[in-house]
């Protein structure tokens, strides 16, 4: 079992008047969600099930992923994604994630990184490092499981498997 851990993109503060869960994608946000879409294509790290936060910024996030992703896929959009973002996900995943081979999450900081750091049992060092110093938008983290149901997920069960941020894949080109 998969869990892919995207952090919506970059959204846009300019609006002063917008609610915190109104708020779009920026420009650079927009750009950062495609090349995270193009990467999960060209990898193969293609979601069953996706949980998404109602959030705008995340939705927009979602829908810049869609075109590259398979259309079978399972979305459930979850406002709980949205006000435990202080909280981890990992009830939700456990609860909502069934027996999905590979379940996306696009939520929030704090809780996309606690949640990151709270399944990982094992690592290469520099990858957990890498995690452990930032969860910038746009980043994945890929966490592999030996489990059959996501309902058998349990804090330091997972391998980090690797951590990918939009800016890294920019400076390949």
């Amino acid at each position: 079992m998969r869990l892919l851990l995207l952090r919506h993109a970059k959204s846009d503060w300019g609006d002063q008047e917008l609610a915190d869960i109104d708020r779009p994608l920026n420009s650079r946000g927009k750009s950062a969600a495609i090349t995270m879409a193009r990467y999960l294509r060209e990898q193969k790290l293609l979601p069953n099930v996706i949980l998404c936060s109602t959030a705008q910024r995340t939705r927009e996030t979602l829908a810049r992923l869609m075109p590259h992703l398979p259309q079978e896929a399972h979305i459930e959009l979850m406002s709980d994604l949205y006000w435990q973002s202080e909280d981890s996900y990992a009830t939700l995943i456990s609860k909502h994630g069934g027996r999905a081979q590979n379940v996306m999450v696009i939520g929030h900081n704090p809780a996309t990184e606690d949640t990151a750091l709270d399944l990982v049992g094992t690592s290469a060092p520099d990858v957990l490092s890498d995690l452990e110093e930032k969860y910038p938008t746009a980043a994945l983290a890929v966490i592999d499981f030996d489990f059959s149901d996501w309902s058998e997920l349990a804090p330091g069960t997972g391998h980090l498997e690797r951590f990918v941020k939009p800016r890294d894949l920019q400076s390949e080109k």
